[in-house]
């Protein structure tokens, strides 16, 4: 199982939050939004809604690439959340809190643990990221 969005950068990314990172469809985003690594996000909730049904277990990777240079990937582990429900904001927790705007639980990593030169790259209002969800084996 697979699902794939795309998102934007901005200037304002910090990346600094501890336990989370976010994707917004916000077209904008103040210095207050720490988490977002993302804006302008093209996810389509009834599409995620099929891919968690769809999926064998909760477990995913979920991979973050430039479209284009510089070649940057980062892959994140974390557990789907079943009951992500939320058509604005896609956030991923190191914790295991759970609301609607959750996508997924106990990440191995959050918006501050991200590759420094990635969230440089997103700094940039014309770049723009892909962001690939798989379903993993145990």
């Amino acid at each position: 199982m697979l699902y794939k969005f795309n998102a934007c950068g901005h200037p304002n990314i910090l990346a600094t939050h501890k336990t989370t990172f976010e994707f917004t469809k916000d077209a904008e985003l103040t210095l207050k939004g720490d988490c977002i690594v993302g804006i302008k996000a093209d996810f389509d909730l009834n599409k995620i809604k099929q891919f968690i049904k769809n999926c064998k277990n909760n477990n995913v990777t979920i991979t973050i690439k430039t479209t284009s240079k510089p070649k940057i990937k980062e892959t994140i582990n974390a557990e789907l959340n079943p009951n992500f429900n939320n058509d604005e904001e896609f956030v991923i927790r190191k914790t295991d809190f759970v609301s609607e705007r959750t996508f997924a639980i106990n990440s191995n990593k959050a918006a501050f643990e991200l590759k420094k030169d990635l969230i440089n790259f997103l700094k940039k209002k014309e770049n723009k990221i892909s962001v690939i969800i798989k379903n993993k084996e145990k």
